[in-house]
């Protein structure tokens, strides 16, 4: 192996800068002239495809988004889209190449593995919804972003005694919603994977209210969405003022966390070696703090399974 290439593709989330410095650097220090792609698979088809040195990833770690852009590609998911790429691989002699992404962006790698280009995945996604894996690179930033809101929101909702609903991202996976409101000190939490009444949580707001509490926080993950309209509910069955707050892509940008820098730095270092060792359709993960490679298909099959004991924790301590 001798040039491997790199890319990040669908959804940004905070620290792929990052592990696209560790997978560049990595690969110079081990002997690889490593190539960024602009645009994830649209850059793959059309050629967007350039020589990257140290120098290419200088003072980039601190910075959100990233510098090699993305896009969702529709006509990577046909065959004629994917043997374009294929042919532009072929042509540029690329031998192995990273994928910075989600869901989505795997099952892309995992074609691209079939086509016989050896492919490795690395989890960059702000829900944290893929099962294999502990963490996924920018949930952590994501959840700090989401904590430093909440608390702007919880000051000016004291003052005014009212309820704020906040709307975090998490299309099908609750996992930002719930670590935010335990972290936010919320009083409800409403994910995709639990039903809710809209009683229940007034219910919540009641007991609060005799209890002295001058606010009320309510998380909601936009895989539930209505956030206005949930507002709107519990200040109709409340007569409390009540504010809808939808946060949106600040989740996504912004300097990441020092933990998704380290985290993102370790992945991108074992996808080069995982690459190195001559594998092919891996992705990297991390369980108990130890990063991890496993194969592609195995860790897209594993469901992603709700976190009870922490959901109740949450209620718990929302009494």
């Amino acid at each position: 192996m001798k040039r491997i290439a790199v890319l990040t593709s669908g959804g940004d989330s905070p620290a792929m800068n990052a592990a696209i410095r560790a997978v560049v650097r990595t690969g110079i220090e081990k002997g690889l002239k490593v190539y960024g792609v602009h645009r994830g698979y649209n850059g793959l088809i059309s050629g967007e495809i350039f020589e990257m040195d140290k120098h290419s990833v200088s003072d980039i770690i601190q910075r959100g988004g990233t510098i090699l852009r993305t896009a969702r590609s529709e006509e990577f998911k046909t065959p004629e889209g994917r043997q374009k790429a294929l042919n532009v691989i072929k042509v540029l002699k690329i031998d192995g190449i990273i994928v910075i992404g989600g869901d989505g962006s795997f099952h892309g790698a995992d074609l691209l593995s079939d086509l016989g280009v050896p492919t490795i995945g690395i989890p960059g996604t702000i829900d944290n919804d893929l099962a294999y894996t502990d963490y996924t690179v920018g949930f952590d930033t994501a959840l700090n972003t989401a904590i430093d809101a909440i608390n702007k929101i919880r000051d000016t909702s004291s003052s005014h005694e009212r309820v704020s609903v906040i709307e975090v991202m998490g299309r099908n996976c609750g996992d930002l919603a719930i670590y935010s409101g335990i972290a936010g000190g919320a009083e409800y939490v409403v994910v995709p994977e639990k039903p809710f009444t809209v009683e229940d949580i007034c219910e919540n707001i009641f007991n609060g209210k005799r209890s002295g509490k001058l606010h009320n926080i309510i998380i909601l993950a936009e895989g539930v969405g209505g956030a206005q309209k949930l507002a709107r509910k519990i200040e109709e069955i409340t007569s409390i003022e009540t504010r809808a707050t939808v946060l949106g892509y600040i989740q996504r940008g912004g300097s990441p966390s020092a933990s998704d820098r380290i985290l993102a730095s370790r992945m991108g270092n074992k996808a080069v070696e995982v690459l190195l060792e001559g594998k092919s359709a891996r992705v990297i993960g991390i369980k108990n703090n130890k990063i991890i490679d496993m194969d592609i298909k195995e860790a897209l099959a594993i469901p992603k399974v709700f976190d009870e004991e922490l959901f109740d924790l949450s209620i718990s301590l929302s009494n």
